[in-house]
């Protein structure tokens, strides 16, 4: 199934806002999931990322609607770098003890949103026609 850059920028968008909301209202909820105790500390890491899922979120918004450019390259390069990278933190500290299994709700909706993004990468590469 080919996922087209605006479907898939305007789920993440959505599931970015969600993320935010939670992250910043109630982070306790994210960490109880991940079997982390809530601290003051773990809050106030946890509010400010809020605030990067609000930008990445109005990012993607604000990008759904744009050609295959560099910019549009740039922009979901950046974002599978972070997702693949966060997917093997968060395995890491799951098998490091430090994460319960609820995260790898996390890390699989990581995984899925960096290939999700690299195959709408790659099919909107414009290939050269041959010349006759």
């Amino acid at each position: 199934m080919q996922l087209r850059f605006h479907t898939l920028a305007l789920f993440t968008a959505v599931l970015c806002f969600a993320l935010a909301l939670i992250w910043g209202l109630r982070p306790e909820w994210m960490l109880w999931l991940w079997s982390v105790e809530y601290t003051s500390p773990t809050g106030l890491v946890a509010r400010r990322n809020a605030a990067l899922f609000l930008a990445i979120g109005v990012m993607f918004y604000r990008a759904r609607h744009a050609p295959p450019s560099d910019t549009r390259r740039a922009m979901t390069t950046g974002f599978i770098t972070g997702c693949l990278a966060l997917a093997a933190l968060g395995f890491s500290e799951w098998i490091n003890g430090n994460a319960g299994p609820g995260i790898l709700l996390a890390v699989a909706t990581e995984i899925a949103l960096g290939l999700a993004f690299i195959q709408a990468q790659r099919s909107s590469v414009v290939q050269p026609q041959a010349s006759r």
